[in-house]
């Protein structure tokens, strides 16, 4: 029972991406008056904040950075959830505050860890954090993933999170989800990193859910991986893969291997802020594989 309790409390030194299904108030309360809540947000923990464009009744809002700047952006929005619950309430009869409910966009594939066996991984979280942590037993529409709603008060929030990315992690390194590289591939993992594409701008992310459709004009975009690190893009049985496709809403096809060449083609196809979703996954993945695998703090054990 200890365990992840004492894993929660130790620095996560990667970057994270961690999306967040939310409905167009929660969008509009987050963005504030002509962007200035969503401003402040980012500037105050510095974590990439971006929210999908549409006018479907849910939208992604998806959050990147550094696993101190992804606790502090979910602790603002938390806050600013609570605030917006105590405002509400202000003509109201009623003598308890209730909770504040966020819904993380998850892999299917990582579930199964968060619940644990007979559950005992979510109850831990329940009873560690006050929280209460919900995994939906369906998929998302036309996706690979689940809803798990957590719900509390803000602190307890941003504890439940934490843990939920300490077990991905440890999914990650003990499953073997991450492709382990050579050492002699290390610098490559992270050069290829470093070329990370930046996340588009408020209001021109690629919608992940039907009915938030891009109208930009589709166009092709190719690049070229080593071929001792596309498994880092494919993931087992091509599930990494499958979720970049999904997360950007752009075709992707890896070209074979060609005899006597040392590279793979990759040829992603779609509107320009598709195609910048697809680059920022396939390079965040070289850049995630590299800082698991050089940086001892991730390496755990069950």
């Amino acid at each position: 029972m200890a365990t992840t309790k004492v894993l929660s409390e130790r620095p996560l030194n990667v970057t994270l991406t961690i999306r967040l299904l939310m409905h167009g108030k929660e969008v509009g309360s987050i963005i504030g008056k002509k962007g200035d809540t969503v401003k402040k947000m980012r500037e105050e923990s510095s974590a990439r904040i971006n929210i999908s464009e549409g006018t479907c009744p849910e939208r992604i809002v998806t959050i990147t950075g550094p696993a101190d700047a992804i606790f502090k952006a979910f602790a603002m929005i938390a806050y600013k959830f609570e605030d917006d619950i105590v405002a509400s309430m202000s003509n109201s009869q009623a003598t308890s505050l209730p909770p504040v409910t966020l819904r993380l966009v998850v892999p299917a594939s990582q579930c199964g860890s968060l619940i644990g066996k007979g559950g005992s991984k979510i109850k831990e979280m329940r009873e560690s954090t006050g929280a209460q942590v919900q995994v939906a037993g369906d998929m998302l529409p036309n996706s690979t993933e689940r809803a798990v709603t957590i719900s509390g008060t803000p602190d307890a929030i941003v504890q439940c999170v934490r843990q939920i990315c300490v077990v991905m992690l440890e999914t990650y390194t003990i499953q073997g989800q991450y492709i382990i590289p050579h050492p002699d591939q290390l610098a490559k993992l992270h050069q290829l990193g470093m070329q990370q594409t930046p996340l588009p701008p408020l209001g021109q992310a690629t919608p992940t859910f039907p009915g938030l459709d891009a109208s930009s004009q589709a166009g092709t975009h190719e690049l070229t991986i080593p071929n001792d690190l596309i498994g880092c893009i494919i993931g087992r049985q091509g599930t990494k893969i499958n979720e970049i496709r999904q997360m950007s809403g752009a075709q992707i096809k890896i070209a074979n291997a060609m005899e006597g060449s040392s590279d793979r083609q990759i040829t992603i196809t779609g509107t320009p802020s598709n195609i910048s979703l697809a680059q920022y996954f396939i390079n965040a993945r070289f850049r995630d594989v590299a800082t698991v695998w050089t940086d001892p703090a991730t390496m755990t054990t069950s």
